[in-house]
């Protein structure tokens, strides 16, 4: 007899190999990164979550650079693989590569140089 406590574990394992299979599989091309202004950052991605103002994912950028200015949106990330340097208008660069997290927060003004492919999970909010 399977318990409701066993039946909802057992999907947690069921979406938790789901998603480890999308955080390290194929992901979809989404095109140049915008505002690209250095080498030819090419971005792809998966959207896990998106609902309530906020998105979660997986996305990768080849090697390139680009400036921000007054950001979006509050961004946490995890680097999954590779290396970026991220510059804060004002501030010296920090290089940042796999193990590392981080949030550039709403209105942040800087510039990112992918210096090795990266991949990163994300989780946004508006």
């Amino acid at each position: 007899m399977t318990t409701d406590a066993t039946h909802a574990a057992e999907s947690l394992i069921h979406l938790s190999s789901l998603l480890s299979s999308q955080v390290r599989g194929a992901l979809e091309p989404w095109g140049v990164r915008d505002g690209a202004n250095q080498g030819d950052p090419q971005t792809s991605g998966h959207i896990l979550y998106a609902a309530n103002g906020m998105t979660a994912g997986v996305w990768e950028c080849t090697p390139g650079g680009w400036d921000t200015v007054d950001r979006a949106a509050t961004e946490a990330m995890l680097f999954l693989s590779g290396r970026a340097r991220i510059t804060t208008l004002g501030c010296e660069p920090v290089i940042f590569e796999a193990g590392d997290t981080f949030v550039l927060p709403k209105g942040w003004n800087g510039r990112w140089e992918v210096l090795e492919t990266v991949r990163k999970f994300f989780v946004e909010t508006k």
